[in-house]
């Protein structure tokens, strides 16, 4: 395993420069430090403030060299004002919240960041021999960068130009960005941004914990005698919340988790009677429940949710081979992947989504063919295609030591394969997001047929408008200055303290959409 040592001289765009370093080289383990030390790392990176923002400095014990980087590139030291210069300089004639100040600041670091991330991309490449395909972006919203030059006038072919150049993105992912940027763009043509918002109800209980989940998710097993009790606290989170909202229009409502149909029948009624009750069904775009593992699907369920204008769930497989559900502690078998699949189209549901991950452990290319063959059989209406991504959270990351010996595959052929299978399901792009610690560098794509896509997923990728999330775990995004901003309002994760909390959670809320709504 490389060791690398990162020895920054200024924590400016530190975050940035981590990442992108840590893109190259996924399986490193690194060390961070802020002043000068010995150096107990093989491969060191020194990051030094100068004049026009920053240098970087690699030391190979190998090569025994020494690479330097100037970041600022093509611009005069006239055109570049330090940070700290140009707070100096507005400090004399604006007060600390001018507009006019913030937007030079906020411009200027822009610039720097970019430079930076530019220069030190070029010396990873050098150094390793290899590219990313989504070159120096290290945030997880590609589409909203593309997204951003559209709104701003840009024609397709100067965005593509400026994603490549700029950004050193590859010609096959710029061109994606581009696309689902547009029919992004399509889709959400009639919401309003300003007036309306979006709800996330999260339900933290699964019927077993996979090996990648990092989310906040609980074995139903060992929490079967306070579901009640949660879902006490989230209705009465929902009546809260729906008074503070009101005079807005509710455009979307998510149903996740966990997994929202390890619910009883007469749980999931009480649930979305809730919903209805508070918040009205009136005028929804789309209502989502993910009934996302199969082995908690029964047609008692099914039928519960259609007494209820539920117009989109998920049957989420991961994979259709057999042995990876049973290494990643799936606990149910690929007959009732199908089984459940085909029962919730017999109960009338036709808008059924499938997600799948790619670099599964143990699973090569042959294996990734094989489950696009058992879905394209089934037909769903969308395809949502992860690559995996390992977060410290998750227990395969905690206990990466036993699981060393197995494979984690995926490449540019494999995601090829996965978009020349939704294309030939008549289904297109429609959004996409990036993940830390993503295997390949890649991406997760939502592939959908004709009016099928999820517009909520569209609105929590793009910050559009406002999402309210209630439960344990809910992250709010409160969107507002027509976009420009975002403030979140946290819930806490753990179900106890959510049900024990809960009037401290509503007052959380209360707090964040008084002051920035």
């Amino acid at each position: 395993m490389c060791k690398i040592q990162i020895l920054f001289l200024d924590r400016e765009f530190e975050h940035d420069i981590y990442e992108l370093i840590k893109a190259f080289y996924p399986e490193a383990e690194f060390c961070i430090s802020y002043e000068e030390e010995e150096e107990k790392c093989g491969t060191v990176f020194r990051i030094e403030p100068t004049a026009e923002g920053c240098q970087i400095k690699f030391k190979n014990e190998e090569h025994r060299g020494v690479c330097q980087a100037t970041i600022i590139k093509g611009q005069s030291k006239d055109a570049l004002v330090s940070l700290q210069e140009q707070k100096e300089k507005n400090a004399e004639g604006f007060p600390d919240s001018s507009p006019k100040r913030t937007q030079e600041e906020m411009e200027l670091r822009k610039q720097n960041k970019d430079s930076v991330k530019y220069a030190l991309y070029h010396v990873l490449v050098k150094m390793t021999g290899r590219t990313l395909p989504w070159g120096n972006l290290t945030g997880i919203r590609p589409a909203k960068l593309a997204m951003g030059m559209i709104e701003s006038g840009m024609k397709n072919t100067e965005i593509a130009k400026e994603l490549r150049e700029r950004y050193l993105v590859s010609r096959g992912k710029a061109a994606l960005a581009i696309t689902i940027a547009n029919r992004e763009r399509e889709i959400l043509k009639n919401i309003d941004y300003e007036k309306g918002y979006s709800l996330y109800i999260g339900i933290p209980f699964c019927p077993s914990i996979c090996l990648y989940c990092s989310f906040s998710s609980y074995p139903l097993k060992q929490w079967q005698t306070k579901t009640d009790l949660y879902l006490d606290a989230l209705c009465k989170e929902m009546k809260a919340v729906s008074s503070m909202m009101q005079g807005r229009k509710l455009d979307t409502v998510y149903i996740g988790g966990g997994t929202p149909t390890t619910l009883l029948p007469e749980q999931l009624r009480r649930l979305l009677d809730a919903v209805g009750e508070n918040f009205g069904f009136d005028g929804l775009e789309e209502f989502t429940v993910e009934a996302g593992r199969p082995d908690s699907i029964t047609r008692e369920k099914l039928l519960a949710m259609k007494e209820f204008p539920v117009s989109r769930i998920s049957v989420n497989p991961q994979t259709m081979n057999q042995t990876t559900l049973d290494i990643i502690g799936r606990r149910h078998t690929v007959d009732e992947t199908k089984n459940a699949f085909y029962l919730a189209r017999e109960c009338g549901y036709d808008n059924i989504n499938m997600d799948l991950i790619v670099g599964l452990p143990g699973e090569d290319r042959s294996m990734v063919e094989n489950t696009l063959n058992e879905v394209r059989k089934l037909e769903p209406d969308s395809l949502t295609v992860h690559s995996l991504a390992v977060k410290r959270a998750a227990r395969l990351h905690m206990f990466r030591d036993r699981y060393q010996e197995m494979t984690f595959e995926n490449n540019q052929d494999i995601m090829d394969m996965t978009m020349r299978a939704a294309y030939e399901m008549e289904m297109g792009p429609y959004y996409l997001y990036r993940q830390k610690n993503m295997k390949g560098n890649f991406e997760n794509v939502g592939y959908a047929k004709v009016d099928k896509a999820g517009i909520y997923n569209i609105l929590i990728m793009e910050e559009k408008q406002p999402i309210i999330a209630l439960g344990s775990g809910g992250s709010s995004k409160l969107v507002f200055d027509h976009g420009k901003r975002i403030e979140r309002v946290e819930n806490v994760k753990d179900v106890s303290s959510y049900i024990a909390r809960i009037d401290e959670m509503i007052e959380r809320k209360r707090a964040g959409i008084e002051t920035w709504l």
